[in-house]
């Protein structure tokens, strides 16, 4: 199984060192001196990492092959990718692999459908959710702690607590929903409880603080 662990940024210096934007909780281990990577497009690699270093909190990587400015300049915006045991599983357990987060259903505490996880996507600040819904269209959802309340890998969901306007139509799913049930009988006294969530959350994808 392969997953991103990184993305290339900007050339640093003259000798061939490019920045690196790391989406792994596992860099000593996937971006280490020696790693043979694939990448994105094929046709940069596969790129052998021969050293890195931190410098002003970035990571730099240096590959084997590319010795001057020009050459790592053209490697930007080039994905890397490992290959990883698809039973390995992260460290954290408030941690996930992108396809273990891929194809989830997505439902708020009361029940709600959203719909479905069909990416991941790894920002800088954040990694979020690209949840395709019944009707088509497509909604991002934060993977935060304060959004996301619980990751269900046995049900194969996850919970979400979205802030008003991140889900616009949410009231007209809502509704929609509820004139298809039969009325409750006057006086049943019944509500819905809102499930307990747990701080949930490739390589491996974990829930952040809002901001």
């Amino acid at each position: 199984m392969q997953l991103v662990v990184a993305r290339i940024g900007r050339a640093h210096g003259i000798k061939g060192e490019v920045t690196v934007e790391v989406r792994t909780d596992e860099p000593e281990l996937r971006l280490a001196p020696g790693a043979v990577l694939a990448t994105d497009p094929a046709s940069a690699g596969p790129l052998t990492i021969a050293a890195g270093r931190v410098h002003s909190g970035r990571l730099l990587l240096r590959f084997d092959g590319v010795t001057g400015r020009d050459g790592a300049e053209a490697l930007r915006n080039t994905l890397l990718i490992a290959d990883v045991d698809p039973d390995e599983l992260p460290e954290d357990e408030d941690e996930f692999y992108d396809h273990q987060l891929i194809d989830l259903d997505v439902v708020t505490e009361d029940g709600t459908e959203v719909g479905r996880i069909t990416e991941i996507s790894h920002l800088p600040s954040q990694d979020l959710f690209i949840v395709e819904r019944p009707d088509g269209t497509e909604v991002m959802i934060p993977f935060v702690a304060e959004i996301v309340a619980e990751i269900d890998l046995e049900e194969q969901r996850a919970v979400i607590t979205p802030p008003p306007g991140l889900i616009d139509d949410r009231a007209e799913i809502a509704s929609t929903r509820d004139a298809a049930e039969p009325a409750e009988p006057a006086g049943s006294g019944e509500s819905a409880e809102p499930a307990e969530g747990s701080d949930g959350s490739g390589d491996p994808a974990q829930p952040g603080d809002a901001s």
